[in-house]
């Protein structure tokens, strides 16, 4: 008959931060950052707590980088919410799989379990978990902990105590992969949206701009120059946006894959380590 499993003594997991929350606090600093930091001493009544960024026709006062943001329509400071938060979920991915990755060197530590595991030393490779913390160990120290209740398990085919060995290593894994991946896909997601709402901004600038030089008589260059900037600044804003979200998930999408791959590596190890400490059936 099968013993109940031991839990291991571990903190519960924090949610981590709310992608949700993030957008929406990204998305107020956003647009006061537009409307009354960009948009100062534009016909906007809200822009006006710093110098003066427009001229008397309403143009950016020397190529101001400011004034022309603002010129580029109500979507920037939409493009600049996704911007903010794909550096706020970068910052708390980057805390985030630093605790998982725990103390010191991932690859180190796989190394040096794998030796206890190899020698039988489970009470040392436990030890390590317990030094090393983070996800690899937490899941390793799982399977430890199941590795000494199946050894008193009686009858039972020891290549059968390895399978079950190593489904409470999937298990634990389960359990850690949300908190690994969590986020990610926004910043996935961001990273195809940045680039379309630049897009999206980029058009509505390029029919403000055919529709001045549609007009009867000479085009209205004032708003003919507008609609250009705003087409520009858009398609600029989205392509970074996009690029930036880019470089993030595959940054941190590497980083969990090296944390599974680690976690696959000590998975093996200890399944290997009892069929070769145990052979046959048990006693």
């Amino acid at each position: 008959m099968e013993t109940k499993k031991q839990q291991p003594n571990q903190k519960p997991r924090s949610k981590g931060v709310s992608a949700f929350l993030v957008v929406i606090g990204c998305a107020i600093v956003a647009h006061i950052f537009f409307y009354m930091v960009a948009g100062a001493g534009s016909d906007n009544p809200l822009g006006g707590i710093m110098a003066t960024n427009f001229d008397e026709k309403g143009m950016p006062i020397g190529g101001n980088f400011l004034g022309t943001l603002y010129h580029g329509g109500w979507v920037i400071p939409i493009v600049i919410t996704l911007l903010l938060t794909v550096f706020v979920l970068s910052v708390e991915r980057f805390f985030a799989l630093n605790r998982a990755s725990g103390k010191g060197s991932t690859a180190k530590f796989v190394m040096n379990a794998k030796a206890k595991l190899e020698a039988g030393d489970i009470a040392g490779a436990s030890k390590l978990c317990d030094d090393q913390k983070g996800s690899v160990a937490n899941i390793l120290k799982a399977g430890l902990i199941r590795y000494s209740d199946v050894e008193k398990l009686a009858d039972v085919h020891n290549d059968e105590k390895a399978a079950m060995i190593q489904k409470e290593i999937e298990e634990a894994t389960t359990l850690e992969l949300p908190y690994l991946q969590q986020n990610l896909s926004v910043i996935a997601t961001i990273s195809s949206l940045g680039t379309l709402m630049g897009l999206f901004g980029t058009v509505l600038g390029m029919i403000k701009s055919f529709g001045a030089m549609a007009q009867e008589g000479a085009p209205d260059s004032t708003v003919l120059a507008l609609g250009i900037s705003e087409a520009l600044m858009n398609t600029a804003m989205g392509i970074g946006t996009g690029a930036c979200a880019i470089i993030s998930y595959s940054y941190f999408s590497g980083k969990v894959e090296d944390i599974t791959n680690a976690v696959d590596e000590v998975g093996f190890a200890i399944g290997q380590t009892y069929t070769t400490l145990h052979g046959g059936l048990s006693k």
